[in-house]
């Protein structure tokens, strides 16, 4: 293993924030495999798993074992880190922005193509060296002039030439899913069974470039690109990235860490960036469903939200997930599935205001346009 620090860009005088990341294995052996935590600096869970991870990397290389490359970041978020408010962390938004840290990473597809497109050809792991190199040029001429840009400018960079890229997340109250491109679901599914996914929710384009569609979305754009331009090159979805969300945020535990990391390196076994057999698939808890299906159940008035349904739960239409109520006014309002699917997410809150989303359902018909993912 060794380490790298990565300054950012100094937001004001006498100070300056890093990166560490950490290497395992060879550059250019196997594939390579690009895992991030807490890029919401509030969501924890990821850092613990990728603390065992590292060990466990660490005594794989030693034992050479390890067959490709990993490149773990477990604090992937050094400014979200630092803001705290009377005692409570908020590490979802940039203070001075006010943007999200997982949004707004440049697209590279519409660069990377004009670059390309007369040197692309029928050998399709010759033209994913080529779109990588590209990529890497595309970034290396771009001037970040904020600390939050020179933070997903270096995220992006260490992230862009990977074959596997999971980014560590978790909700407010949940069981374990994922998020990921709907061509990537025949890569992803091993991945989902293997950590007990209870939903797995598909989008080519959610909006506003979360960072797991800044690393594999380019590569089926390329794809649109080259056949709208009547190309006939080959072009591979080399990139698999998933957002892995890891249950709640109050789940931060050695059992659930070490089953997750178990997971995440049987997975990457299966791949053959891990020496040996992995272990046979566990069943798939639940088949993919279409992000734009996502039902959000929202509180129509304030009030003590109690729930009838735990995350992870199936649910048919009409079944109740949990009810408002009022004190004052003793309105009790009834939360009810309007379709059917798994139940992945719950508010932490157990007071609703007005509008509150206190409960997410997946389904399998999709009925949003437009942005797909919360703020």
């Amino acid at each position: 293993m060794h380490t790298r620090h990565h300054l950012l860009i100094s937001p004001s005088l006498g100070t300056r924030r890093q990166l560490a990341s950490f290497h395992f294995g060879a550059p250019g052996r196997g594939e390579k495999v690009y895992i991030q935590s807490s890029l919401h600096a509030d969501e924890l869970p990821g850092m613990l798993v990728a603390w065992h991870l590292k060990k466990r990397l660490q005594q794989l290389e030693a034992d050479g074992a390890l067959l490709g490359e990993v490149t773990l970041l477990p604090a992937a978020n050094p400014i979200g880190l630092n803001q705290n408010l009377a005692g409570q962390a908020l590490g979802r938004f940039e203070q001075m922005s006010g943007q999200n840290f997982n949004r707004h990473y440049p697209p590279l597809a519409q660069a990377v193509f004009m670059d390309v497109c007369g040197q692309l050809g029928p050998d399709a792991a010759a033209n994913t060296r080529l779109i990588r190199d590209s990529m890497k040029k595309q970034l290396a001429q771009q001037q970040p002039v904020t600390e939050l840009q020179s933070l997903r400018h270096t995220l992006q960079t260490l992230a862009c030439d990977a074959d596997v890229v999971l980014d560590l997340h978790c909700d407010n109250r949940a069981d374990l899913h994922l998020y990921t491109g709907t061509p990537l679901w025949p890569q992803c599914e091993p991945l989902a069974r293997y950590l007990q996914a209870c939903a797995t929710l598909l989008a080519e384009d959610s909006g506003d470039y979360p960072f797991d569609e800044a690393c594999s979305q380019p590569w089926w754009q390329l794809r649109q690109l080259a056949q709208a331009g009547g190309l006939t090159a080959p072009i591979d979805a080399a990139c698999l990235a998933v957002t892995v969300e890891l249950r709640g945020e109050s789940d931060v535990r050695h059992d659930l860490a070490e089953r997750d990391a178990a997971a995440i390196l049987h997975f990457l076994q299966r791949r053959g960036v891990i020496a040996g057999e992995a272990p046979p698939l566990p069943p798939l808890r639940h088949p993919p469903t279409p992000l734009a299906g996502s039902e959000d159940l929202l509180a129509p008035h304030a009030g003590v939200v109690v729930y009838h349904a735990q995350p992870g739960a199936a649910v048919a239409s009409g079944e109740l997930i949990a009810e408002v109520i009022d004190p004052l006014g003793d309105q009790v309002s009834e939360i009810r599935a309007r379709s059917g699917g798994v139940l992945y997410a719950t508010s932490r809150r157990p007071y609703a205001t007005a509008g509150l989303a206190i409960a997410k359902v997946a389904g399998d018909k999709a009925f949003k346009r437009g942005k797909l993912l919360t703020a």
